[in-house]
């Protein structure tokens, strides 16, 4: 493993981790210094990326750091890019187009014409009963092309494209905060967000969970946020290795 270093505002590397793990035996580097390795997103502590790895103390004296080692910066890691609104709202236009057709084959096996006529003769007696009746009807359709849209988006974007076919199409992905492809389950939970389009509020929930990405500095949802992953650009299959570049005055943080 290849593993970068963070000091001064600056990134330096790549080490072998047996060179890190020995310099943090003998305290040529601290575990609060950030480390990063390829598939990584975010830096983090090298205490945290190597926990095992502690100076070693005698007496307990704390050794003297011997020289740094020679340190050499490297300017060819790739900053990660997080996809912005129009690129996910194109991939959802491309999704939607695509679930048209299963969705259109299975409300008219489940009735929506027989729906749709006895609504429409209804409306020219009494509107409002019509309406009534027709929302009632349409509940089990609705619900079961809620049920297929949850398991489409769950499982092709835990899947090893880590993107619906809408989301390949323009070039996007959903990673955990490492850069990985998620799990069934990480998946599942973040895709629930989306359960909330057929639930009712003053405002609008799905417009408040998809604003809050404008806002983010990860351009992140709401149902990125609780789920902790990113929707990043770059297919799985080519994308580069993502990492955060360095600022000048962060004190060594390095944000993605």
């Amino acid at each position: 493993m290849q593993v970068w270093i963070g000091r001064n505002g600056e990134r330096f590397g790549p080490y072998t981790d047996d060179e890190i793990r020995q310099w943090l035996r003998d305290g040529t580097c601290r575990p609060d210094e950030l480390g990063w390795y390829d598939g990584m997103v975010d830096w983090r502590p090298l205490g945290e990326l190597f926990p095992d790895e502690r100076p070693n103390v005698a007496d307990g004296v704390p050794p003297m750091p011997p020289s740094p080692p020679p340190f050499m910066g490297v300017t060819d890691v790739a900053t990660p890019e997080y996809a912005g609104f129009w690129l996910r709202f194109g991939a959802w236009v491309i999704d939607y187009l695509i679930l048209i057709v299963p969705f259109t084959a299975i409300s008219l096996g489940m009735g929506l014409s027989t729906i749709a006529t006895a609504f429409l003769e209804q409306m020219k007696t009494d509107q409002v009963a019509a309406f009534q009746a027709y929302a009632a009807a349409m509940l089990p359709i609705t619900y079961v092309l809620m049920v297929i849209g949850y398991v489409y988006y769950t499982v092709f974007e835990a899947s090893k494209w880590q993107a619906t076919p809408g989301k390949m199409a323009v070039g996007i992905r959903v990673t955990d905060t490492d850069g990985q492809r998620i799990s069934l389950a990480r998946s599942a939970g973040r895709n629930a967000v989306r359960l909330t389009n057929v639930l009712r509020f003053p405002v609008p929930l799905p417009l408040i969970c998809y604003v809050v990405a404008a806002f983010t500095q990860r351009k992140q949802g709401v149902h990125d946020l609780l789920a902790r992953t990113y929707v990043l650009t770059g297919r799985a299959n080519e994308a580069p290795a993502p990492v955060a570049a360095p600022r000048n005055g962060d004190s060594g943080r390095f944000d993605a």
